[in-house]
């Protein structure tokens, strides 16, 4: 079994860096990719739950991958505490609240099962914000390796550097800091490769590629648009007054119908269909009984976004980050993440993890609003 000797020197380096957590009890460890009698003792019990969790949410993440990750974290210690980083991932407690855990001391965290089902969703969410960014922002890095930088380092150091995986002097990162990342890449790959009953591991094989698309059937207009900045709302405050285009009966603020005006301009082509006004019985504190809310498909309600309508559905919730000033817009939600103009709590723009207020279920397809971009707009 190897000895988790680099996680007191990764942790000291990127204090503070975004951290995460995983583990849980199971029957017999028969996995998916695992080789059982390969891996740490400490792990067994946990391997199904493991597969489960990623199976059922997340099947883009290897249990390998997971397991990997948990050794080169914590070596399956889930009392572990390196600075302000704890448990199997080793997560700072502003990751381990927005994951959905509760403000420390909180047992689960420390509770193999509980810490795996907190954490393993919150990796899957930025394993999918990293595969929708790298699908718009072409980079030398695998998905799965771009996952690994934003856990240890954080997602700035993914979109700050050239390749993915900075090098010393990007993205604010020191060659102390780079050769860390570097190890504890290197480290997980080494796991998987030992846990997968495989000699070697490529790190274009251990990571598959982010999603490719063909370019969608737009005008050259259109293209023309997707990178010109979007004409500006200036009629202020108008109240629920506008037609809803799409409903009949329902009412848009005049900065709602603005926005939605400016989407169609762009994407119309991609985009599956569009509600805006809605009664909205079982949340009347949203903001679509207000006029001032869309949520855009750019694939079938319901299902999770996959290939091209996800790619798409990024490219349309950056565009609208990107304009958010001159569109009014107040906040997006896509893919379990919620983004404002005043949120950086991840360094890179991609928002939060989106928690659903107690109203909505976030594991549904429509419910995390990984079917649709949710906007709404300011006045």
């Amino acid at each position: 079994m190897r000895a988790l000797l680099i996680v007191p020197v990764v942790v000291a380096l990127l204090l503070g860096a975004a951290g995460q957590v995983l583990a849980a009890p199971a029957a017999e460890p028969v996995t998916s990719g695992v080789d059982a009698a390969r891996v740490p003792e400490a792990a067994r019990p946990y391997l199904d739950l493991v597969t489960e969790l990623t199976s059922q949410g997340c099947p883009e993440l290897p249990p390998a991958w997971v397991v990997a990750q948990v050794q080169a974290e914590s070596g399956w210690d889930p009392e572990l505490r390196t600075g302000t980083a704890a448990g199997l991932l080793q997560v700072s407690e502003r990751t381990w609240v927005a994951a959905g855990g509760a403000p420390w001391p909180d047992a689960a965290l420390t509770e193999p099962e509980g810490h795996l089902r907190v954490v393993v969703p919150w990796l899957c969410s930025t394993l999918r914000a990293a595969a929708g960014y790298l699908a718009t922002t072409p980079k030398d890095v695998p998905v799965l390796d771009a996952m690994l930088v934003c856990h240890i380092a954080g997602c700035s150091r993914v979109t700050g550097s050239a390749s993915g995986v900075p090098t010393g002097g990007e993205a604010d990162c020191s060659q102390a800091c780079a050769s860390a990342i570097r190890r504890y890449l290197d480290a997980v790959h080494g796991f998987v490769a030992d846990y997968s009953g495989t000699t070697a591991v490529d790190d274009r094989e251990s990571s598959p590629p982010p999603p490719q698309k063909a370019a969608p059937a737009k005008a050259p207009a259109a293209k023309d648009a997707a990178s010109a900045p979007a004409p500006a709302w200036t009629g202020g405050a108008t109240g629920c007054h506008e037609p809803d285009p799409v409903r009949s009966g329902g009412c848009l603020t005049g900065a709602t119908k603005h926005g939605l005006d400016a989407v169609r301009a762009v994407f119309g082509p991609t985009i599956e269909t569009v509600g805006c006004w809605d009664e909205h019985l079982q949340n009347p504190r949203s903001d679509h009984p207000k006029g001032r809310a869309c949520d855009v498909f750019t694939g079938q309600a319901g299902a999770f976004a996959k290939g091209a309508d996800l790619d798409e559905g990024w490219a349309i919730a950056r565009w609208l980050a990107r304009n958010a000033a001159p569109l009014k817009v107040e906040y997006l939600i896509w893919q379990g993440r919620y983004w404002d103009p005043s949120v950086r709590a991840d360094g890179s723009g991609w928002g939060r993890r989106y928690t659903g207020g107690g109203v909505y279920d976030t594991s549904d397809a429509t419910g995390g609003h990984y079917d649709h971009v949710h906007i709404s707009f300011a006045e």
